[in-house]
C-alpha cells in the first residue's frame, strides 16, 4: 500500500516537472507563431568574456526614447511599444512605465539610465543573447563583430517576434541572410 502511493507521489512530481519546461515552449512556440515579427537593427558591440558561454551578445540601436515621464528609476521596468519605421525596422513608438490601454505590440525592458535635461530614457532590450550551437558560436561572434562594423555596407539585425508583452529572438541575420548560414558560406570563400 505504502508503495502505490509513493508511486502516485513520484508520477505526480514528474508530471509537474515536465509541465514547466513544458508551458516555457508553448508560450515561445506561441510568440513565433501568431506575434509579429519586428527587425531589430544592431550594432557593434564591446569584446566579449570567453567564459561566458556559447552565445552571440547583441546590442541594438533602438535603446532609448524620449519621453515626457519624469519618474523613472534605474533598473526597473519599461514598457517600450514598437512601430515600424520607413526602412521596415523596428522603432519606438513610446515608452510608459506602465502598461497602457492600446493594442500596440510591446516589449518589457530595464532602464538604466534617465538623463532630465533631454527627457530621454536609456533601457536594455530582453533578447539579448543569441544562443548557438558550439562550433559556430565564436565564428558568428566574429562575423557579426566584423559586419557591425562595416556600417551601411553589412546589414546587421534580430528578427524578434512580439506578442502580447513577450518576445522570442528568432534569428540574427548579416545582408539579410541568418548568421548560421552566413558563417557557414564564409568558410566556403576563406
Amino acid at each position: 500500500m505504502k508503495t502505490i502511493y509513493l508511486f502516485i507521489l513520484f508520477v505526480v512530481l514528474a508530471l509537474i516537472q515536465l509541465s514547466v519546461p513544458a508551458a516555457m515552449v508553448f508560450k515561445n512556440q506561441s510568440v513565433l507563431n501568431s506575434g509579429t515579427a519586428y527587425k531589430f537593427r544592431t550594432r557593434p558591440i564591446d569584446p566579449t568574456d570567453p567564459f561566458r558561454g556559447k552565445y552571440i551578445t547583441l546590442s541594438f540601436d533602438m535603446n532609448n526614447a524620449v519621453t515626457a515621464d519624469t519618474l523613472w528609476q534605474n533598473r526597473s521596468d519599461i514598457y517600450v511599444y514598437l512601430k515600424t519605421d520607413s526602412l521596415g525596422y523596428a522603432a519606438v513608438k513610446s515608452v510608459s512605465p506602465f502598461k497602457t490601454n492600446t493594442d500596440d505590440d510591446f516589449v518589457i525592458a530595464q532602464t538604466y539610465g534617465y538623463y532630465q535635461k533631454s527627457n530621454v530614457i536609456d533601457f536594455m532590450l530582453p533578447f539579448d543573447r543569441f544562443y548557438m550551437e558550439e562550433s559556430k558560436a565564436y565564428p558568428a561572434e566574429m562575423a557579426y563583430r566584423k559586419a557591425s562594423r562595416q556600417g551601411l555596407s553589412n546589414n546587421t539585425y534580430a528578427l524578434v517576434y512580439v506578442k502580447n508583452g513577450y518576445s522570442v529572438l528568432e534569428d540574427v541575420f548579416i545582408n539579410d541572410v541568418p548568421i548560421g548560414t552566413y558563417v557557414e558560406l564564409q568558410k566556403t570563400t576563406d
